[in-house]
């Protein structure tokens, strides 16, 4: 793994503590306790704000669209948690996506299914 990834590691193994562990005054806590709805409102949210800020210019612009895409980030990770999901088995899914237009594995899944591919 690429050591500026790291940081998203160590997050990610916080994370999985957290939501074994729970321990009060944690704002991980509170959203992890919200479960699927709390956490997929602020996932919602920081998308929103991830787009809004996308479209923001210069070198403040861009600044605050890495604010957001960490706070979207770690909002993800943190619906990872709670589901059980480590973030080795998303790498292992893009890893099995890699080389595949986005448009054929698309094509392969079974009529009905909701994810989407790049």
């Amino acid at each position: 793994m690429s050591q500026s990834l790291q940081p998203i590691a160590r997050l990610m193994a916080t994370l999985r503590q957290r939501a074994a562990t729970r321990p009060a005054g944690s704002y991980t806590t509170k959203l992890l306790d919200g479960g699927v709805e709390k956490i997929g409102g602020k996932i919602r949210e920081e998308a929103a704000e991830l787009i809004e800020a996308a479209s923001e210019e210069g070198d403040q612009g861009r600044e605050h669209f890495v604010y957001e895409a960490g706070d979207l980030i770690y909002h993800t990770l943190v619906l990872l948690a709670w589901r059980g999901v480590d973030l080795d088995e998303v790498a292992s899914e893009l890893a099995r996506r890699e080389g595949t237009s986005g448009l054929v594995e698309k094509a392969s899944r079974e009529p009905g299914t909701e994810s989407t591919s790049t």
